[in-house]
């Protein structure tokens, strides 16, 4: 079993004196559901499952009065002994719960009647045009949290790094001193794995079974796929196409050597009146991350960014690079990621960030000037430069010479380096981007 950092947050929930039923949102194959289920067999005597998605006759449990005592003796009559409902013992799990509005609406009642423990799970929670919405969402009643694809410290604890590691290199980095070779290259390593690989648990405990590469394509192609049928199944009919067209489109978008989202770039004649709803369905979806550009670098970077100028991410970096040609694989695991004008690199750095819940935001200028990426660090605006090897971050430098002007002082540029520092740069390996946690 794939250790999970979720796994702490639904132990803090439980532990939690009179917690609301809780709400477990993300794309697809994200783990919930295992993470879930593991985590409720390792601390409930009794746990009741429900998945409406595999089991669409279960609304009907649903359909009645939502009181919990008739709610009980419904699931107990349809499930008989895999139901055992103790008060404080019990902890019901209702999967994919957003085929099932009612059963959204039902955990006002749960919380209110206070003998159960609920968790829900969601693929598509609040998605446009997905099914039918709650008659009620039990605001105030339910406690909503957002899970993601194993990041990069999962997938190094997958592959056998320890904590003891882990914490080396945190101290290596807060004392800005070179990390040991033998660590510094294993990291590198798993990081170009990561890379390609990605956060699906599926996908990463394969890899980790039998680092076959094209069984993994495969699977990550599966995935893709998924999404896709998504698309067609779900949204309304008059986005259906948008949808797949805006999704499809994103390695064309990342290519280009500006690479802001361009509505022209998925379809000729294309514009954010027929497709911005289109893409906005991708990311409540959980598919993407959406990087906006700064009118000036400096905090707050919220009230600095602009909203009709961004670029776009696959929240997976290995299903981002699954949708490009075959052989891709291959050339990163060899170091080599010349072609795509680093969006390869900028798209897992997007993935780091976005993981630990950080906003992503980029500063770009029609002179040309451009930083990857710009982040509150240590309470100040920091720009990130991204180089997949190393380079000398002309834009970066540009911008730390005029202060006055860009009011920024400080920088990180992550590449093929060990830790280092020139004056307001630090230097970092690529895969340190995961300990940039400090806000």
């Amino acid at each position: 079993m794939l250790r999970r950092k979720i796994e702490q947050v639904l132990l803090k929930w439980k532990e939690t004196s009179d917690h609301n039923p809780l709400v477990i949102k993300g794309c697809r194959q994200c783990g919930k559901t295992s993470s879930v289920m593991a985590f409720a067999k390792d601390h409930y005597p009794n746990v009741v499952y429900i998945n409406f998605l595999e089991n669409p006759s279960y609304r009907s449990i649903f359909s009645g009065s939502l009181e919990v005592s008739h709610l009980v003796m419904m699931i107990t009559a349809l499930l008989g002994d895999n139901a055992k409902f103790v008060a404080h013992e019990t902890v019901l799990i209702l999967d994919e719960i957003q085929d099932c509005p009612e059963a959204r609406t039902a955990l006002k009642f749960f919380k209110l009647d206070g003998q159960y423990d609920v968790i829900a799970t969601g693929s598509l929670l609040g998605v446009c045009g997905y099914g039918k919405q709650p008659k009620s969402i039990p605001v105030g009643y339910e406690s909503i949290i957002e899970m993601m694809p194993m990041d990069f410290e999962e997938f190094l604890w997958a592959n056998g790094v320890t904590q003891s590691g882990i914490e080396w290199l945190r101290t290596c980095l807060n004392h800005e001193q070179p990390v040991p070779e033998a660590l510094h290259n294993r990291c590198r390593e798993l990081f170009l794995q990561y890379t390609v690989v990605g956060g699906m648990p599926a996908v990463v405990q394969e890899f980790v079974n039998s680092h076959d590469m094209h069984r993994i394509w495969l699977m990550q192609k599966d995935i893709i796929q998924s999404y896709l049928d998504d698309m067609i199944k779900y949204a309304d009919a008059t986005d259906k196409s948008r949808i797949r067209e805006c999704f499809l489109s994103i390695p064309k978008q990342l290519s280009k050597e500006n690479k802001k989202f361009i509505y022209s770039v998925v379809k000729k004649g294309a514009s954010a009146s027929k497709y911005a709803g289109s893409l906005q369905w991708i990311e409540d979806a959980g598919i993407i991350h959406r990087c906006y550009n700064l009118s000036l670098p400096e905090l707050p970077l919220d009230g600095n960014a602009l909203s009709d100028i961004f670029k776009v991410y696959v929240c997976d970096t290995g299903l981002f690079i699954s949708m490009l040609e075959e052989g891709t694989q291959f050339d990163i695991l060899q170091g080599n990621s010349a072609g795509y004008k680093g969006a390869i690199f900028e798209n897992v750095i997007a993935d780091c960030l976005g993981k630990m819940g950080r906003k992503l935001y980029y500063f770009h200028k029609d002179s040309g000037l451009e930083i990857d990426f710009v982040m509150r660090y240590r309470g100040k605006s920091t720009l990130v430069e991204v180089k997949s090897t190393t380079g000398n971050a002309k834009s970066l430098k540009t911008v730390l010479a005029h202060p006055e002007k860009y009011h920024v002082d400080q920088a990180i540029k992550l590449g093929d380096y060990n830790i280092g520092r020139t004056n307001q740069i630090l230097t970092l390996p690529t895969y340190m981007c995961f300990l940039l946690t400090e806000r």
